[in-house]
């Protein structure tokens, strides 16, 4: 979902899913040109400034669930493995880890005189801990099924973490690399869904909380224990700054340094304004997100195929991706990256067919009333879209009404703050339709979004999404460790998630990142990775900081 993370962290994307905002006091005097594009050697030390449209709800992601949570808590906290700049597996807490001849066992050795933030000592029982933390019945997580699969966990001593499991599993490895190792000597015989902790971590990874301010910021500082040595930049902080034109003008106004444009932005504002590409790099990239439309199919009339798909027909989404996105995006038929092998070429979305839309919705008993709004039974077709504060979505939403409108289905939008969407809506099923995104991982299993069996509050299946096909092949598919044949069970789901439309794929827009030049070394060409992937090395020369003050 679009604000959902993805299964699984991204440590090496920390800025850029982040927001990372920063609080800065100053900036160089109005009169003074400042040449951002010389080159300054790597030195430590001052504070990089972004803006996030929501505020994590907490900051332990297997509870929160969100990528707003995640982006901030990937800072501080360690997972065993991450990802290289090439996408490749290293080790983030562990020194090696080996892979047993069956496929069955795998056995990480953590590096030697780990810390947390606090000075107490990271072991293998953290590990354990967090394994028996997210596999507790109890712990409200939609992340707990990756980790349900060991049958065994053990530490034959301090550094070694073993799993087991009954039989191969196609990402375990993958899935090592998504959980954040939490400290068990804070946490143990808490309640992790209601914990202080969630508010005032203690982590392990670059950097530590220095305040929360609630409605405001989050300001991260350097963590001196850190298990993966010392960032260069000296302190994080995260704006909360929902809308984005607001966004823009404290970019422009040398506030933050970094934010996710508009293509309004991207296309049209930058390349009009000298001044701005003086002081600003920007990066265009396809991410592993999607935007759609999603039915709660224990609602009535969602719970009608016919219906869903007459909805998808009558949706133009071209015109969403050159009205929203100014062609900035690509159209998506199946839960994958566009372009990568675990998208099935053969799918394509569902052509814009108002006739088609009209013959079905007849079909399923909908005829239009003296208003010309379509009704069965007495009863109009009419729903609620709801959706965050996000421009894009908004936008869309109100293109889409007007498409539904035009066939006789009455549709009204509301916009709510994130915590409260996430909260009240989505965790609790209480809606008729979401217009959301998701953010997936680079493992194509989506067992923890599609596989009926994750639909508790919290969970990710919150459509309410049940076809026993589709349960067996996601099954089959996490434990075939065969490429081409786990290729060919998820282009089977695919196709038939698309036949049910239990959401309407809209697109799959292209991430457009500002970045002040003052930030150095940051690479380009980007790799596989994106550009965040080195962010622990990323420098901002003395000569280049703005005048900062305590708060």
């Amino acid at each position: 979902m679009r604000e959902y993370p993805s299964v699984l962290k991204y440590p090496a994307l920390l800025s850029l899913l982040l927001a990372i905002g920063l609080s800065a006091c100053g900036r160089p005097s109005a009169d003074q040109v400042v040449n951002y594009d010389l080159e300054y050697p790597p030195e430590n030390g001052g504070t990089m400034i972004d803006a996030t449209r929501g505020e994590p709800s907490g900051l332990i992601t297997m509870i929160a669930g969100e990528a707003a949570a995640s982006a901030v808590a990937q800072n501080i906290f360690s997972s065993l493995l991450r990802y290289d700049k090439n996408l490749e597996f290293e080790g983030e807490l562990a020194e090696s880890w080996n892979i047993s001849a069956d496929q069955k066992i795998i056995t990480f050795k953590l590096k030697p005189n780990l810390k947390w933030a606090d000075g107490k000592p990271l072991t293998s029982a953290d590990v354990l801990f967090t394994w028996k933390l997210i596999t507790d019945d109890k712990t409200r997580t939609p992340y707990a099924s990756d980790y349900k699969l060991v049958i065994k966990a053990e530490t034959p001593d301090a550094r070694t973490f073993r799993v087991s499991y009954a039989e191969p599993y196609a990402p375990a490895v993958n899935s090592w690399a998504g959980l954040d190792i939490l400290p068990k000597h804070l946490l143990e015989g808490k309640d992790i869904n209601n914990t202080a902790f969630a508010r005032n971590p203690v982590g392990s990874h670059y950097y530590q909380l220095e305040k929360w301010r609630p409605g405001e910021q989050i300001s991260l500082v350097r963590n001196l224990l850190s298990t993966q040595g010392q960032p260069r930049i000296d302190r994080l902080v995260s704006r909360f700054i929902p809308d984005e034109a607001s966004q823009f003008l404290e970019l422009m106004a040398n506030n933050i340094d970094t934010m996710s444009l508009s293509p309004v932005q991207y296309a049209r504002i930058f390349p009009a304004r000298p001044e701005l590409q003086k002081k600003f790099s920007l990066y265009k990239e396809l991410g592993n997100s999607y935007t759609y439309l999603g039915f709660n199919l224990k609602h009535k009339p969602f719970d009608d195929i016919r219906v869903r798909k007459a909805i998808n027909y009558a949706i133009d989404k071209q015109e969403l991706i050159d009205g929203v996105l100014l062609g900035m995006g690509e159209p998506v038929a199946s839960p994958y990256k566009p372009g990568t092998r675990w998208s099935n070429p053969n799918l394509k979305p569902y052509a814009y067919d108002p006739a088609k839309a009209l013959a079905l919705l007849k079909q399923a008993g909908f005829k239009k009333n003296q208003d010309g709004i379509l009704e069965r039974n007495g009863k109009p077709l009419s729903f609620e879209i709801l959706t965050n504060q996000n421009k894009q979505r908004e936008m869309s939403a109100v293109l889409i009404q007007r498409r539904l409108k035009d066939i006789g289905i009455d549709v009204r939008i509301r916009v709510l703050e994130w915590a409260s969407f996430i909260g009240r809506f989505i965790k609790t099923g209480d809606f008729d339709v979401v217009l959301l995104g998701w953010q997936l991982a680079i493992d194509p299993d989506q067992y923890a979004i599609w596989h009926s069996s994750q639909q508790a509050p919290g969970q990710f299946n919150f459509v309410g999404y049940k076809n026993q096909r589709v349960d067996r092949l996601l099954e089959r598919g996490r434990m075939e460790l065969n490429p081409d044949k786990r290729m060919s069970i998820y282009h089977e789901f695919a196709e038939i998630l698309l036949e049910d439309s239990p959401i309407v794929y809209l697109f799959a827009g292209y991430g457009l990142q500002a970045m002040h030049k003052r930030i150095k070394g940051i690479d380009n060409p980007a790799p596989p990775a994106g550009i965040g992937h080195n962010s622990q090395d990323w420098y901002i020369p003395r000569p280049l900081r703005r005048t900062e003050i305590s708060q």
